[in-house]
């Protein structure tokens, strides 16, 4: 029997299966999907098994076996082995990569170096008693105990043999359990036990005080209050026995709760779900896009969607943009669904997320819900996959392999023949467009759940602010209607989409900008640690006293960060409790749900916070909603900058009045003509729709085109040029005509991580020799120009060009 394995080398002559024999014993065990150990060139690596054949093409004495089977059960179903066929394809990305990501990093694999004893006889005293009864050892252990030198003249000899061991990354978490016979024997136990072993008579008489079949060895020793070495003696002595039992970490239980299930939907509510339901029972792949406006019961439909895939015996994944969204989503799932849920996201440890894996691996649960990632949750009977604010940016991976977790999951639903769930307040115009033509099928709720009004919006002019004296960030409009919430006791959301303390530092004297010395950008000032930090590479450096190119002393700080934002609450509204949600205050390990919780819990009075507190969170209680700097985004090089703004400003503002209690919002910009500022205010998609695609036709950008980005990047400036140029030209001599090429132009940040970046952009609607050709140029880059130090990424569809 012939396996056909890709091997963990992501290299382009080696992104291809490699044929290895089957030894005969394991015939009967090997499967697609199972991870292997087999020799490649001089070591051994890890590799996946993605098929299987009687004989090979290749001659049999050229044909390596395999070393070593490291699941029993396939850890990759069939089903997933043709996705990472398609996505490998769809991304130009290599096989190995598309492989790696649908599993958790935990079971990644580590490789290490080992010595294998063969013939220990003819081992030194010395070099036996360092081994003990190990047969083998770590190249590091050698190292700390300073025998490589014999261990190499033994592996010459043939005495011993140099390996590679591959472990997963992260291991299976398992408990000591202690097995307790019964009285009787603990008692006839006690009467043999030796006087002066007075400590094992005190643990056998505690054991007979309280009576147990097993019990964790940890909890035991707690409760009995001995040491460890009383009850290693009395398993010693057989009195009782111990075993290892795998568990699963234990998730933090969700402290949110879920609002309940309503009496009856509404029906607008029970039309959609009604189409959903008839797709999922005629068992039919329909892309169903549910648009509905902030509060209009989108959640309640997904539940109960699930509700009725999961009565049928099927099984559900959904997916939700943000962390932050993660802990509220959860709640309201385990609240309907209990024990059923897995919960698959980057808060969580290593180990955790490799828990939560076996447990849907296992067909423990029914439901996964988590970020990006979770799509490729291995379930093997999916009835329902949902994508929450389906608009979102963040479901777009952006490294290899670059894929969209919306089409992967469609491409799920074709092969399960079941729906999938696009949901949004503010849809992708990609998306909506193709529901206008029939490719999605479009579902509207146009009425709040509990038929509360939108909040009124008031959108205010802050260059009319600082005609009049106030060069605060919050206007009197804002100011005024904070006081008002706080005497009422309600709550307040205030969105500044950025993060740190000031945007840059800035030499009144001679106009220097304090910039990175890696990436061509200015440093971010950060007030808690006083340093200037670079949100690209990570370069971080002391606030300088004086300015670096003319020393003057007149150095400041400009721009407005959450930090300062919430020093200025402080000093405008000093009873006020704020809670600031930025990615400086949540990088810690379950720092969302706790801050979400505690202003939940109503021990905050302002939830301030970048765009992770803009979507999706339903507190009764939020009446006022501020947007400090409407038009941080507006102005950005991205044709997609009005669309994000417009969706961040109607998201934010969909956040008030989600209760009994009416809504406001406030809108601080200093562009408020702006269409996507203008039409946010009365939170119509259509007219925005209407106009933005209007827009994109006279431009020629998504949906009317495809996109493709493919960069350059070098130390040295002349050759990133050089070969950007050569690169643009390979591909304009091979794509149609009808395709066009923009660039090579310099990367919007022309220097990141000390590399130059030149980019060009592919514009298309349809062209059939895009793929072969950037994987020819590809190939070409690996084969030639990769010895020289360029880096080339290709990204088709990006988020972002920048």
């Amino acid at each position: 029997m012939i396996a056909e394995v890709i091997v963990d080398v992501a290299a382009y002559p080696i992104d291809r299966p490699f044929d290895y024999a089957v030894p005969t014993k394991w015939e009967r065990v090997m499967e697609p999907g199972v991870r292997v150990k087999v020799p490649f060139g001089p070591r051994k690596v890890a590799g996946y098994v993605t098929g299987l054949k009687m004989e090979s093409e290749l001659d049999a004495s050229k044909i390596k076996s395999i070393v070593e089977i490291i699941d029993l059960e396939p850890v990759l179903s069939k089903e997933l082995l043709a996705l990472s066929k398609w996505m490998a394809t769809d991304t130009i990305a290599y096989e190995i990569d598309a492989l790696q990501v649908m599993l958790p990093t935990a079971m990644r694999a580590k490789y290490e170096k080992i010595m294998r004893v063969v013939s220990p006889e003819l081992l030194d005293d010395s070099f036996r008693t360092f081994l003990g009864n190990r047969e083998q050892v770590t190249l590091k252990a050698l190292q700390d105990a300073n025998l490589l030198n014999e261990a190499k003249d033994y592996s010459e000899k043939g005495i011993v043999e140099i390996d590679t061991a591959i472990q997963q990354k992260t291991k299976i978490k398992k408990v000591r359990m202690i097995h307790i016979p019964d009285i009787k024997s603990l008692e006839i136990a006690f009467s043999k036990i030796h006087p002066n072993a007075k400590k094992q008579a005190e643990l056998l008489r505690w054991l007979m005080k309280h009576p147990s079949s097993s019990m964790e060895a940890s909890e035991l020793l707690n409760q009995s209050d001995v040491k460890a070495n009383v009850l290693k003696s009395l398993v010693d002595k057989q009195v009782i026995e111990q075993s290892y039992v795998e568990v699963y970490r234990e998730l933090d239980a969700p402290k949110m709760r879920d609002s309940g299930r309503p009496e009856q939907l509404t029906e607008e509510q029970q039309i959609a779900l009604s189409a959903i339901e008839q797709s999922s029972d005629l068992e039919q792949q329909e892309t169903f896009l549910l648009h509905g406006i902030t509060g209009s019961g989108k959640t309640e439909v997904y539940l109960q969607a699930i509700d009725h895939v999961l009565k049928k015996g099927k099984e559900a994944i959904v997916l939700v943009p943000e962390i932050s969204l993660t802990p509220q989503m959860t709640a309201r799932f385990k609240g309907r669904f209990g024990e059923l849920v897995a919960v698959l996201h980057s808060g969580l440890s290593s180990g955790e997320k490799y828990d939560e894996w076996r447990r849907i691996h296992r067909g423990e649960v029914k439901v996964a819900i988590g970020a990006r990632s979770a799509v490729f949750a291995p379930f093997t009977n999916l009835g329902l996959l949902i994508l929450d604010e389906e608009h979102e940016s963040t479901y777009k991976q952006e490294e290899s392999p670059r894929y969209h977790a919306r089409d992967v999951a469609i491409w799920r639903a074709e092969y399960y023949q079941c729906p999938v769930i696009l949901g949004s307040a503010t849809p992708a115009l990609e998306s909506y467009a193709r529901a206008t033509k029939g490719v999605y099928t479009l579902l509207t709720l146009t009425e709040r759940a509990k038929q509360q009004a939108l909040p009124s919006v008031e959108v205010v002019d802050m260059r009319e602010e600082l005609k009049t004296g106030n060069r605060s960030m919050f206007s009197v409009a804002l100011a005024e209607a904070m006081r008002d919430r706080l005497a009422r006791k309600e709550q307040i959301v205030l969105l500044l989409n950025k993060r740190g303390f000031s945007s840059f530092v800035l030499c009144r004297d001679c106009g220097t900008v304090v910039e990175c010395p890696n990436c061509d950008i200015s440093l971010t000032y950060h007030r808690s640690t006083e340093s200037l930090k670079c949100h690209y590479c990570g370069y971080e450096q002391h606030v300088p006293v004086e300015c670096p190119e003319c020393e003057s002393e007149h150095i400041r700080f400009f721009g407005t960060g959450t930090q300062k934002a919430q020093e200025e609450l402080f000093k405008l509204l000093p009873e006020a409790r704020v809670i600031r949600m930025d990615i400086d205050t949540t990088n810690t390990k379950g720092a969302h749900e706790r801050l979400l919780h505690d202003f939940g819990e109503g021990k905050a009075d302002i939830l301030l916070g970048t765009q992770m507190i803009a979507k999706g969170l339903d507190f009764p209680r939020i009446t006022l909603v501020g947007v400090l700097a409407a038009d941080t985004s507006l102005h950005i090089a991205d044709f997609r900058a009005a669309e994000k703004t417009f969706q961040l400003l109607t998201q934010v503002s969909g956040r008030a009045g989600r209760d009994q209690l009416p809504g406001e919002v406030v809108i601080q910009t200093y562009d408020p003509d702006h269409y996507a500022i203008e039409l946010s205010k009365t939170q119509e998609y259509l007219p925005f729709y209407e106009l933005e695609m209007d827009r994109r036709r006279q431009l020629g950008y998504p949906p009317y085109y495809y996109v493709a980005v493919v960069q350059f990047s070098h130390e040295d400036v002349l050759k990133a040029a050089d070969y950007a140029h050569k690169g643009t030209s390979f591909m304009a001599e091979r794509l149609s005509p009808s395709s066009v090429i923009i660039g090579p132009t310099a990367a919007a940040i022309s220097r990141l991580n000390n590399r130059y970046r030149y980019q060009c952009l592919i514009k298309y609607k349809q062209e059939p020799a895009l793929i072969p050709v950037l994987q020819q140029l590809l190939k070409h880059y690996k084969t030639n120009w990769v010895k020289d130090g360029l880096n080339l990424s290709i990204n088709r569809e990006p988020t972002a060009i920048f």
